[in-house]
């Protein structure tokens, strides 16, 4: 049992960072991610910025499905939806770049708002279905509308913030990651009131929270809402990011992919959703870096692909195995140990 954090009251109990160890820690991860920047190469910037938005997304992602209990595959579709947004608003409007991310994620809250009415009535894998058809919905729009480029998409100009040009990682890093750390901890502060403890109720016994007197259709609706803004936003980074939004560039596998982080993370947690989408972002990338380090590794690259995913594929299969509550619930073994070290018997 930890000691030291005797609370007098309500507010201080609810409070985000409950501890002065949390506040330094997370001092210290704001002083990394100044820093970083200024010492990563162009490789390493590339793989914090994907990091980042795959983290964005998988959040919102575990507000749905951590946190409310409804399951989604559509969450690339409405990562689409905020990245055509932004494409056009840049291209056609000029507008500034954080007035586009809002409008992609608003965009992609009315995507999610309609995609959501059949949670009412659907659940668990037929709501799965359902949100794979909206997705394949959103694809066939993509691709056979003038507005949105058609099948060759649309090329977004580099944004501009301040008069500067946005046309490195380096650059992007700067509102790229800040943008992700805000809806990070908006997210964290949303499970504090009525409305997030709303969500889970839903979770956890959806009739007894009807009982209770909380609007099932209202907030089911709000849940895929608010997931959907963050998808939006999260696309909108990667059309900044990448600068061609194709109807390829969001297909199917990497609305599995989300689905994917957030089991292996740990459903339910902020923490969980971060740690996985880092996981499934990194991992595979680290793998390909040990093949080429071996010798003649660039040869065997292209024969030991095949190989490098199934290893990846049993690295999630083992963390279901092992530890179904994902990486958040190993971090939080790793934290009561020390909480007790070293008197730890």
């Amino acid at each position: 049992m930890r000691i030291g954090t005797l609370k007098e009251t309500y507010i201080a109990d609810a409070a985000l960072f409950d501890s002065r160890t949390q506040k330094i820690w997370l001092a210290l991860a704001a002083g990394v991610l100044l820093l970083f920047p200024f010492m990563a190469t162009d490789y390493w910037l590339y793989l914090a910025c994907l990091v980042s938005i795959n983290v964005a997304s998988a959040c919102g992602l575990n507000i749905l499905t951590g946190y409310t209990g409804l399951v989604s595959l559509g969450q690339a579709a409405f990562m689409g939806l905020g990245a055509y947004t932004v494409a056009i608003l840049e291209l056609r409007v000029g507008s500034p770049v954080l007035l586009n991310l809002l409008a992609g994620g608003f965009v992609a809250m009315l995507g999610g708002l309609v995609v959501g009415i059949p949670s009412l009535r659907v659940k668990g894998l037929y709501l799965a279905i359902a949100t794979i058809a909206a997705s394949f919905i959103a694809h066939f729009l993509f691709a056979n509308s003038a507005f949105t480029g058609g099948t060759g998409g649309l090329t977004v100009p580099p944004a501009k913030l301040f008069g500067l040009l946005l046309d490195t990682s380096f650059r992007l890093y700067w509102i790229i990651v800040p943008v992700t750390a805000v809806m990070l901890i908006g997210a964290a502060n949303l499970f504090r009131t009525r409305v997030g403890r709303a969500f889970i109720a839903i979770r956890d016994r959806d009739i007894s929270a009807e009982v209770l007197g909380i609007a099932l259709l209202r907030y089911k609706l709000l849940s895929f809402g608010l997931s959907s803004f963050y998808a939006g936003v999260a696309g909108g980074l990667w059309a900044y990011f990448f600068r061609v939004v194709t109807p390829e560039s969001f297909p199917l596998s990497m609305s599995i992919f989300f689905l994917a982080a957030i089991i292996v993370g740990g459903m339910g947690s902020m923490l969980g959703a971060m740690l996985g989408a880092v996981f499934m972002t990194m991992v595979p990338e680290l793998l390909k870096l040990g093949v080429a380090l071996l010798p003649h590794g660039a040869e065997l690259t292209v024969f030991l692909s095949p190989v490098r995913t199934m290893v990846f594929g049993l690295l999630i299969i083992g963390f279901l195995v092992f530890e179904p509550h994902g990486l958040a619930e190993v971090w939080r073994r790793i934290r009561r140990f020390f909480h007790l070290w070293p008197f730890r018997n």
